[in-house]
């Protein structure tokens, strides 16, 4: 009988049980006036007047008319430069902890992010809900004995300048409290290991000795790391050796891409649930069984704002401009993308994190992430999202029977000067037809977008497909060092760097 496992699942319910419904919009201004009134005193929170903003009537209107928005160029320019000089109370009060470093999409050189102790701890707090979620989703008593594995980024920190810098991801496994130690995998030598191929594969050595009950982490990188370790015992599937297996909490990035080929490397049926969190804070995360939304962490540490996903609010760069309107929790509105604008207690004011997302219940705050600001696609009106492009993949899965886990974008002139979007997918599959393939996308496509119907019946000419390896998709991601950290893959790339991407495609 699982002893330990009922006293946990018990206290889970139990703890449920007596937890009150959230505000969310209250919980929110009571955010941003914490917020306010910790950073005040801060060379920010003087300059912009946070002790005014505070004692007038409407303080959240008054913040988002008097504090303009911030990209990570535009607050490391003119603020986030001075902790690296040894300045202090410059956004937060005294110095950040840590600064996590975050390659993100746009190429090898690291954004160096503030991650402060109150940081950590909005963190680990969130981290606590999405424990005592679990008792939605009837979960067995054994489940809460089982082993957790965490993959993510090395645990190793760097020092500089008397902080340590590191991933998001093995921040918080640093930090991990001490009673889940001892349910922590691959446990603290393998984390440590910088190198994401020698570190999986000591895992794939190892995973005999464990009894999983629980994956965590970036979709495409557990993938690999299951897929070596099925290889290695010549298993399967990897139920073979963790029979147990029995959730997955998925993070960084949209699973939807990922779903088929994720339960292919399955034995059983796993229970899915999804997370955000980022290198600027744990924004969502998943809270009941009947949905995929995340539910958003209102009452934590980060005060959101939402601005309407339109073309006339976004800069070619994927930043906003300065009169693009937001609105508050108690404003949005369901079936609209918004560019997700945060607030946080590691110094971010008013920070464009670059993702859209969407609003599937206001009341319960719940949202999905929709897309990448600098992942629109907007050459010749064509108007594509994230969304819009992954609905296409599944559905160029369901019709020629295939699992496409990775692929890129570019809209440029083709050899005979007109507009094309050039995509690469990525399949195991050698004889698809790469003719059929573009013909099936485009008419997708044109079903699904009137703006890109629009658009091909005008500048762009059509649509051409190349299919290559995964691995390539995973290689690229590594030769820019990203492997098994928090990557966001180009969706969307502009013509310098699809060039580079063509490039690295043929000499693999």
């Amino acid at each position: 009988m699982a002893i330990l496992g009922n006293i946990i699942k018990g206290v889970i319910d139990l703890k449920d049980t007596l937890s009150s419904e959230v505000n969310h919009q209250e919980a929110q201004k009571e955010v941003l006036k914490q917020l306010l009134t910790k950073a005040k005193d801060t060379q920010f929170g003087k300059h912009y007047k946070f002790d005014a903003i505070l004692k007038s009537d409407d303080f959240q209107s008054n913040f988002s008319n008097l504090v303009p928005y911030f990209d990570y160029n535009k607050i490391n320019d003119e603020w986030w430069y001075k902790l690296h000089e040894g300045e202090t109370d410059v956004t937060w009060p005294n110095s950040p902890s840590y600064f996590a470093l975050s390659s993100g999409t746009t190429g090898k050189t690291s954004k160096r992010i503030p991650v402060t102790d109150a940081m950590i701890e909005a963190i680990r707090q969130a981290g606590i809900k999405q424990v005592f979620a679990l008792s939605n989703f009837d979960l067995p008593a054994d489940f809460f004995e089982k082993e957790m594995m965490m993959l993510g980024s090395s645990t190793d920190l760097e020092e500089r300048n008397n902080r340590l810098e590191g991933e998001i991801s093995g921040i918080s496994a640093r930090n991990i409290p001490f009673w889940f130690r001892n349910y922590y995998k691959p446990g603290e030598d393998i984390a440590k290991i910088d190198d994401w191929d020698t570190r999986v594969q000591r895992i794939a050595e190892r995973a005999k000795d464990w009894d999983i009950g629980a994956l965590s982490g970036i979709p495409s990188w557990i993938e690999l790391m299951l897929e070596k370790v099925i290889d290695y015992h010549k298993l399967e599937h990897i139920h073979q050796i963790w029979p147990n297996l029995q959730v997955y909490t998925s993070g960084g990035v949209a699973f939807g891409p990922y779903e088929k080929s994720f339960h292919a490397l399955m034995g059983k049926p796993v229970t899915v649930i999804d997370t955000y969190l980022a290198s600027e804070g744990y924004i969502a995360t998943q809270v009941r069984p009947d949905t995929d939304a995340m539910q958003l962490n209102t009452d934590n540490g980060i005060y959101f704002e939402f601005v309407p996903f339109k073309p006339e609010y976004i800069n070619e760069d994927g930043s906003l401009t300065q009169n693009a309107p937001s609105v508050t929790l108690q404003d949005v509105e369901l079936e609209q993308d918004y560019v997700l604008i945060l607030s946080t207690v590691s110094g971010a004011w008013r920070y464009i994190i670059g993702d859209t997302i969407e609003f599937t219940d206001i009341e319960l705050a719940e949202i999905k992430i929709t897309g990448r600001t600098k992942f629109f696609l907007n050459t010749v009106g064509s108007q594509l999202s994230v969304n819009k492009m992954d609905d296409a993949m599944k559905f160029l899965e369901e019709q020629f029977s295939t699992k496409i886990p990775e692929y890129t974008i570019c809209a440029k002139r083709g050899d005979d000067g007109e507009f094309y979007h050039f995509w690469y997918l990525a399949s195991e599959r050698e004889d698809l037809n790469e003719n059929d393939l573009s013909q099936a996308l485009d008419t997708c496509l044109k079903d699904a977008n009137k703006n890109y119907k629009v658009a091909r019946s005008k500048a762009l000419k059509g649509v051409k497909v190349k299919v290559v390896s995964p691995e390539v998709f995973y290689n690229w991601s590594g030769a820019n060092k990203k492997k098994g950290g928090q990557v966001k893959m180009e969706r969307v790339m502009g013509e310098d760097k699809f060039k580079d991407w063509e490039d690295f495609v043929n000499q693999s």
